[in-house]
This record gives C-alpha cells, structure tokens and sequence, in this order.
C-alpha cells in the first residue's frame, strides 16, 4: 500500500526470502543507501516500511534493489475487513509445511546416524555405508535452506550462521564421502574407536557423517520454533479486523436483508438486536439501549444511547432494539483504523538481532578465514594433502555451530514449557531483552487490574429499612432486567439472601432504571431521576451515600418502594483481589507501576489508590494510548505494558514489552510479546522473572558454546584434535547447553 504527501511517498512492501535479523538488516542498509530513501525492515512482519522522493525513486526501483540484494519483495495485499469463506488459517500453516518436512526428515535419518557412530555396539559390518545413505538425505535434501542462503549470501559478500552450517556440514560429509571411497574408512569392519589423546591424524579413517547428519537436525529444530513463533507477528491485524461483526441485517424496501458487512455503505440504516455487535460505525435512529464498548473503549460501565447518538462498530448492544445508520464503513472505521495502529507500532519496532546472529557475524567469516589458513600454511610445511585437509576440516567440523545453535532453542523450550505451565506464554526469544531493560509498567485498568465485570460491592439503608429486604426486592426487579448493572445487582443480591421472587408489572424505563411490583410492594431501581419523576425524595443519609459512592468511582442505584426511598445500592467494577500483592512484586522488580485506562479518572484514582500505584493516566481513547506509551519512550523508559481489550492492542504493540491477559481479548493477546493465561496480574511480575532468568540462561549458553569454539579451533588448526575427542567435546557442549536449559524447569512463582 502507498501514500504520498508533498513530494514524499510511503510504500510497504512484503520482504521474502529472509532467514535470520542480519537478513532484515543487510535489506535495510541496501535500501537506505539509495538517494531520498528512509526504510525500516522488519524480520518478524517480514515487511520493510519505506518512505522515498517519488521524483526521484518509484516503486520498481525499491523492489528492484531488494532483488539485486538476493530476497523478494512485492506490495502485500490490502487487509480484509471480513474473514472470507473457507480461510480457515490453512495458509499460514502451510508456510511451514516444508521447512516440517526437512525437519521430521532430518530428525528420523540423523538419529541411527548419530547412535551407530558414538555406540561401537552398533557398528555392524558396513555400518559406515549404511551412515553414508541415511546422511545424504539430510546433508542434501534436508539442509537445502541453509546452502541455499549460503549461496545467496556468498554472492553478495557476506556471511551469517547459514553460511558456516552449510560449509561446517558440506564440509564434514565430504570428506567423510572421500575417506570413504578413497581412504580406509569404507573397508570391511572398520570401527569407530576411541582415544583419549591429542595426536595428529591423516584422517583417511575417519567420517564425520554424524556430525553433518546431527548438526542439520539441531538447527532445523531451532529453525522450525523460531519460524513458528514469527508466524503470529501478524496475528494481531488478522484478530481486529476479525473481531467485528460478519453479517448484518439492513432494512431496504420497507423489509429486512441479511447480507455480509462488507456490502454496507454510507447511509444503509441496519437493525441491531439484544446481544448481537453494531456491525459499523453510525448515528442511532432508532431505540434506546446500554452498548457495552469495553473492548474499544477500556470504559467498564455500559454506555446508554438513544436517537442521536453515535455508536462504534464491533461494540456490543447489551439492551434494547437499535437502528442505526451507517457513517463509516470498511478501512474508515475506528475497528480498522486501530487495526493500522497495531500495523504501525509493529512495524515501527526494531526487530531484535539474533544472539546467535550477533555472534556468528564475527566469528563465521573468522572461522572460514582461519581453517584456509590451516590448509595453506600445512601445505606450505610439507605436510601433504590429506593432513593438511585434515586440519582444515576439523576447524571447520569443530567450529559447526551445534552448541551454539542449541543455546537459543533449548533455553526457549524449556522456559517457554515451564511459563506454559504457570500460565505464562513467551512468544520468541526477541522479546526477553526487554524483560531485562523495562523499567516501566503500564498497567490497563479494565480487566487487568479489576475484574471487568460490574459487581455489587456495598449498600446503605435508610433508618428502619432491613438490608436483606431491600436487596431481595431490588434483586428480584433488576432480575427481570438484561442491562449488565441491573444483572450485577441481581447477582450480589442472590449470592446474599439467597432465591429472589418473582416481579410483577416489570417495566424497563429507557435510561433512568426499572419499576414493577414485587411481593405487593410497588419497586422502583435506578437512578435518582427515576424517583424524582415518581416525586421521591431522598433523605440526607442516603444522599450522602450516593455522593460518597460516586466520589469513589461507583456507579449509585436508588431503591424506593411503597413511595420511600428505602437505600443506595453501590456498583461498580471489582479490583482483583491479587492486584495490590501483584502491584507490589511489580515494583519489587524495579518497575514503576502507571495506571492507563479509558475509564473517567474518578474511578482510575479509587483503583489506583487501593492497589498502591501513584501515578494515573486516565480518560483517554485507544490513539492515546499508543501516544502515552510513545510518550514515555521518548523519556527514555524501557516501556512494559499490561492490557486485555482490543483497544490495549495497539499500545501492546508500541511499548518495548507487551503483556496481555490471557482472559482478554484475541485481538490483545496477539499482539503481546507474553501472555498470561490465567488473568491474575500476579502472573505478570512472574512473566517478567521467567523471561529474565530465560534470557539469563541463554547467554550463559552462548557464552560456553562460543568458549567452547574458541578453545578447540587452536588444537584443530594445529592438527592435533583427534575426531573421537572432537566428536566428545561437540557432545558434551550441546549436553552442556541442553543441562543448563534444563535447569529453568525449577523456576517456581513468587507464590
């Protein structure tokens, strides 16, 4: 998609062909050095956002260059705003479907592989052939991806982790292949024995097929984890855009219609029932009704609207018959427009390098330079072909990334396994940097820090009135009603006096409450307007109460019956019980707790002031959101973020971290880096220890595996490392690798 403005156009263009952050970078430099250019590749959307002088550059050009740089590049499509017939996800699981199959395949041929070659129990007669056939798949068929970005690489003069596993694996199955056929290896009954020494060998005896075999299995696996964990990058714009609604009935030619949202248009006026979505922004005609817009809004009380009032698209009509009509449709709507703001923020946000990249772009062209090195200054001494070949491979073989390719996938497994447990999802291993860095949490009010569910939380009575009766005839009329404050009066009141009667004449009066007759007292609930048009006044006690209960964020409900105004019911929505413990360990962890909700900043300040956090941002729209956490960025704070509701999905999206609440919305929930299942914030404080400890546990792998490498290349480039001992060391620093990961499956919660 394009914009252009003054001179200055906007392009976005889907990157193909990308296997690992030095890929997104090496795009993004290409890109940068054209003139009147500015671009931002994104690995994990797979997208490069381009801004560029459309008089001196066209589009052509920007895809021309990503081309000649050895990747793909196209204009994506643009989004649907409906999920169309039969898209049921196949698409993206077939995006992995090869990269599966080289896996699976590597995995059940490298396995005999590795056995026959470390067990001399298992080298039967021929053994070594029988290796050379199971290892040729995988060498070929099953590490095509990584030769084939060595290549791509190689023609434009870099290098990556690709490149030392394809030349480390060519390498080793090589000259496996010629010892084999040339050397001694392929003679009937030749073992694979082991020595403890350092000596130097010709190496016509030996093969390294397991080692070929066995590292392409080992960085396949990680492959596979990572690009499935990329996959859900874009899940967020697909959960929006899905979360309106999918049909509507729209009244035309004096009838009803059904027919699918996308074929509203300006104008139609659409009918919306009790509990179905408002399928598109527009004005109310017609009726009268509480919509609940908490997903948009972050606002817990349902709004009330009548004729004249505007209503959002994908909220819902919690009460009466609508009829509405339609003022925006299709990308003009606030779903679709926010749906762009998560777009943006992810785009916007620098995908992490890889550890392992970071590593590797160092110490691969290191490695290739010094094993050449091996081979000329042997043959320059003397020592003959096969020594000198021998040395270069071993550098080569020793070097192959096993340990280091296993650092990042193991730590992330077993992390992620033991935070699953917990309730806890970690969504890749770029997002537990900023685990480490935050030192800011921006905590949602609705649904995060409170239930999100309205609930009766006090009463007053009048002088002479018994509480249990006001409560079973208030709760026996709101029973009657669908509106979510009356269910949550009818609620409390049951769970306090048990079953409720039956009202009689119960009437719903638009806006101000409910009235009926109920064990022959005629009730009215709801607001204090309702009892003025009845002529009720209420007494000082009870208006006190009334006052004291807003001044606190609640929302007041008068009951009167037989003429009196009898108490003042107090509803509003309940702070979890485990907020204030869990707003504690936050801060225990060096976080600076902030209160951001849509919610009016009465009801933020009372939350706020019962959990402990100081600082509250309230009253303000989904767009705000995003600002207020861009805002602290720019202050230079590493930037947490906790929400549950589509209108968090963006700000989950802009801050450095985001958490979102299991118990929330899909639309939240996909555009987190962590999401925690069981909708206690206590989870939050572990999410950020587990991440902490995982990415601790990744660089103490990295940081063996790297020593690991750089103790043995000095032995091997001097000929010296015999390929038993070699093959032990490789084994013992994945064992290593694997035994630190395993340590993580210890973590327990605060609690």
């Amino acid at each position: 998609m394009t914009a252009t403005v003054h001179g200055t156009a906007e392009v976005e263009l889907a990157i193909g062909g990308m296997t690992c952050a030095s890929c997104a970078a090496r795009v993004e430099k290409k890109l940068n050095r054209m003139d009147g250019v500015e671009a931002t590749v994104n690995y994990a959307t797979e997208k490069a956002k381009i801004s560029y002088r459309d008089d001196e550059v066209s589009v052509r050009d920007l895809i021309a260059t990503v081309e000649a740089t050895g990747y793909t590049a196209a204009e994506p499509p643009p989004p649907r705003t409906r999920a169309e017939p039969g898209d049921g996800g196949a698409g993206s699981q077939d995006e992995l479907r090869p990269l599966r199959q080289r896996l699976i395949t590597a995995v059940a041929l490298s396995v005999p592989v590795v056995a026959m070659a470390m067990v001399p129990a298992l080298q039967i007669e021929y053994w070594q052939w029988l290796s050379l056939t199971l290892a040729a798949p995988v060498v070929t068929y099953a590490a095509w991806p990584f030769h084939r970005a060595a290549l791509t690489n190689a023609r434009h003069g870099a290098a990556t982790m690709d490149t030392l596993v394809s030349v480390g694996t060519s390498a080793a199955f090589l000259w496996s292949v010629w010892a084999l056929f040339f050397g001694t290896a392929g003679e009937p009954g030749m073992t694979h024995g082991f020595e403890p020494t350092i000596a130097r060998t010709d190496g016509a005896g030996n093969i390294y097929l397991e080692a070929a075999a066995g590292v392409t299995a080992f960085i396949l696996a990680g492959r596979y984890f990572e690009a499935r964990s990329k996959r859900r990058a874009g899940a967020a714009l697909k959960a929006l855009m899905e979360l309106g609604a999918k049909d509507v009935t729209v009244l035309r030619a004096g009838g009803e219609q059904q027919v699918p949202v996308a074929e509203l248009a300006v104008g139609d006026r659409f009918l919306v029932r009790p509990g179905e979505k408002i399928a598109t922004d527009g004005t109310v005609v017609e009726g009268s009704s509480a919509v609940d817009a908490s997903m948009l809004t972050g606002e817990s009380v349902p709004v009330e609207v009548s004729i004249g009032d505007t209503v959002t698209g994908a909220t819902l009509n919690a009460g009466g018959r609508l009829v509405v009509e339609a003022r925006r449709v299709g990308g003009d709507t606030q779903l679709a427009r926010m749906a762009k703001l998560v777009e943006d923020a992810q785009n916007g946000k620098a995908a992490a390098q890889r550890l392992a990249d970071r590593i590797s772009a160092v110490f691969v062209p290191v490695v290739i330079v010094l094993a050449m090195g091996t081979l000329g200054f042997w043959l320059g001494s003397g020592a003959g072909w096969t020594a000198a070949f021998t040395a270069a491979v071993a550098v080569l073989i020793i070097a192959c990334p096993c340990a280091l390719g296993l650092a990042t996938p193991t730590a992330l497994m077993v992390g992620t396994g033991r935070g699953a447990q917990l309730g806890i999802l970690i969504k890749g291993p770029e997002v537990l940097e900023n685990t480490r860095r935050a030192d800011t949490i921006v905590l949602d009010k609705t649904g995060t820090v409170t239930t999100g569910r309205m609930a009766l939380l006090g009463i007053r009575t009048a002088a002479g009135t018994d509480e249990t009766e006001a409560l079973r005839l208030a709760g026996a009329l709101e029973h009657a009603s669908e509106h979510p404050i009356a269910q949550a009066v009818a609620t409390g009141a049951a769970e306090r006096v048990g079953a409720l009667p039956a009202p009689e004449d119960f009437a719903n009066v638009p806006g101000l409450g409910v009235q009926g007759v109920v064990a022959g007292h005629a009730v009215l609930v709801g607001r204090e307007r309702l009892l003025a048009e009845w002529a009720i006044a209420l007494p000082a006690e009870l208006e006190e109460a009334k006052e004291q209960a807003e001044a606190e964020g609640r929302t007041a409900i008068v009951v009167a019956w037989d003429g009196e105004a009898r108490a003042v019911l107090a509803v509003a929505d309940a702070v979890k019980p485990t907020s204030a413990e869990a707003v504690r360990r936050l801060q225990g962890l060096g976080l600076t707790p902030i209160l951001l909700t849509g919610d009016n900043r009465a009801v933020a300040e009372a939350v706020a002031s019962e959990v402990g956090i100081e600082r509250v941002i309230a009253e303000v729209m989904p767009e705000d959101k995003v600002d207020v956490v861009r805002r602290l960025q720019e202050e230079g704070r590493t930037v947490a973020m906790v929400g549950d509701g589509v209108n968090d999905a963006a700000a989950l999206a802009q801050a450095d971290l985001g958490l979102a609440m299991g118990t929330g919305t899909d639309a939240a929930i996909e555009a987190g880096d962590l999401t925690l299942v069981r909708g206690d914030l206590r989870a939050a404080a572990d999410a950020i220890r587990l991440s902490r400890r995982t990415l601790g546990t990744i660089k103490g792998n990295l940081f063996w595996a790297f020593a690991y490498n750089v103790a043995a290349l000095p032995l091997a480039a001097a000929g010296l490392l015999n390929p038993m001992i070699a093959g032990a060391a490789m084994a013992f620093s994945s064992v290593f690798v694997v035994g630190n990961s395993l340590r993580l499956r210890r973590f327990r919660p605060a609690d």
